[in-house]
């Protein structure tokens, strides 16, 4: 069996970005204690790695990089948001001391309820400007890993577009 499209995939890897300086720094491990497990051709993972990934079998090792264009894309002014001061203020009326520090997480809601994360980029006043670009934006990947787990995914896991079970979603 091979990785493609409606196969449910488990790898181990290591993620590399490329520095300024051409070198690479380890961002990420995932071990066999925590395999990444995804559904191919709904994994939310850019259309290039899926593309590198696909006809591997169980046992084969990858190493690859993604440029930025072939990742997250290259980083957008338009992802960048600016916010009040004022609404970074807790119950008692202060910010927290470290809240605002420039590359902090802050969790926000959209519109719609969903979760989203963004990052601060900057603080100029009364405003606090967040980017919502992915971490990964602008950035040369390197992935090592391995191949350690392939099946044929159940019809409700296409149905629902997610891996269920271990490693994936559970409902």
């Amino acid at each position: 069996m091979q990785i493609s499209e409606k196969k449910v995939v488990t790898i181990t890897y290591e993620l590399y970005i490329q520095s300024q300086e051409d070198d690479y720094e380890i961002v990420e491990v995932v071990g066999e204690d925590q395999p990444m497990v995804y559904l191919a051709g709904h994994s939310g993972l850019p259309v290039d790695f899926e593309t590198k990934m696909a006809g591997l079998k169980v046992g084969d090792e990858f190493d690859f990089e993604l440029g930025p264009q072939e990742g997250f894309g290259d980083f957008s002014e338009d992802d960048v948001a600016d916010f009040p001061l004022d609404m970074f203020k807790i119950e008692n009326g202060e910010i927290p001391s470290d809240l605002l520090e420039i590359g902090n997480f802050v969790p926000f809601t959209n519109d719609d309820g969903s979760q989203i994360t963004g990052r601060i980029y900057a603080v100029e006043g009364d405003i606090v400007q967040v980017d919502f670009n992915h971490p990964l934006t602008g950035k040369t990947l390197k992935f090592e890993g391995k191949v350690i787990g392939l099946r044929d995914a159940s019809q409700e896991e296409l149905d629902h577009g997610h891996v269920h079970g271990e490693g994936g979603v559970q409902h």
